[in-house]
């Protein structure tokens, strides 16, 4: 299981305005090229998210399921990756004096990811997850709330 938290330094709803915008993830989430409605109402429970993710020349598309909705203290997703299966993917959301202490938490789920997990496997996603916290403090940190008190984009 890889288990990374990361300090971000805006309140929860500002972190949680940024996770609820479908539009976002391709800004944050590592490797995703582009993001699009799926079912549902998103990150409402069973909402789906469609996803084309790049490396190098080939393009794979994907989806993601919303699992547990808990505003503004968790959120939890399956994210499907084809022949590889599924992962759990689980941010905790937490005030941290008037910022936010977000902890993510990923495992393989099923299928060959879930059946061939081992501690190489974590220690990859302990350097993905590196990447996706920072780039996702840097897109929290660089929203500004407009004057609905949404977040608007700086």
């Amino acid at each position: 299981m890889a288990v990374r938290h990361q300090l971000i330094r805006r309140p929860p709803d500002a972190l949680w305005a940024v996770l609820s915008d479908p539009s976002r993830y391709e800004e944050w989430v590592v490797g995703t090229y582009s993001t699009r409605p799926g079912t549902g109402a998103w990150p409402q429970q069973g909402a789906t998210l469609r996803y084309t993710v790049r490396l190098g020349r080939k393009e794979f598309e994907g989806h993601t399921t919303v699992r547990r909705h808990e505003p503004p203290h968790s959120l939890e997703l399956e994210a499907y990756s084809g022949p590889l299966g599924t992962a759990r993917i689980a941010f905790d959301i937490r005030p941290w004096g008037e910022h936010t202490l977000v902890t993510l938490d990923e495992h393989p789920l099923r299928g060959v990811g879930g059946a061939l997990h081992n501690g190489a496997l974590d220690a990859l996603m302990q350097l993905r997850h590196r990447s996706l916290l920072g780039r996702l403090a840097r897109t929290v940190e660089g929203s500004s709330p407009d004057r609905s008190g949404r977040d608007a984009r700086v």
